[in-house]
């Protein structure tokens, strides 16, 4: 698994933890080993840019995923392909002010931010009731367990 941490902000973060957060998902969904993520971390007018290119939207987000070969979770019985499972954008500042109102560390904002973004590389989505109560339910499994594999409690989320 190659996984990339490209920090373009003056915000210091855990690279190695982030690191460990997408291999942790790879891993527990099934993602060849060979696949390859690249997490980049963005100020506001640079996510603004990419929001309103890809979305649609005006202002910056907190996160944003760019599949690239549409890897989706391996199963038990099938070999699971090869290929660049794609990028996920973050932005620290938004994530810091999301952490302030949940109530948790920036750098737990982050975790469940790269859980989610990973998800969506992987095809899910929260377009629908349905889809989001499917998404949001494996997101806090993986982040309640990789949180679990480090000694740490999962952020509380309103």
């Amino acid at each position: 698994m190659s996984v990339d941490v490209l920090n373009e902000t003056e915000t210091a973060i855990d690279e190695l933890e982030l690191v460990a957060c997408v291999r942790y998902v790879m891993t527990r969904m099934r993602v060849h080993q060979d696949a390859d993520v690249c997490v980049r971390l963005v100020d506001e007018a640079a996510m603004e840019v990419l929001h309103v290119q890809w979305m649609d939207l005006p202002g910056p987000t907190d996160v944003m995923s760019f599949p690239m070969d549409e890897l989706r979770p391996g199963r038990s019985d099938v070999e699971p392909s090869e290929g660049m499972l794609g990028d996920i954008v973050l932005c620290p500042t938004v994530a810091a002010r999301q952490a302030i109102e949940a109530g948790h560390a920036m750098e737990d904002e982050l975790l469940l931010l790269t859980t989610h973004g990973m998800l969506h590389l992987l095809g899910f989505d929260h377009a629908t009731p349905e889809e989001e109560a499917e998404m949001f339910e494996l997101q806090r499994q993986l982040l309640l367990t990789f949180l679990a594999t480090r000694g740490r409690a999962a952020p509380e989320r309103s």
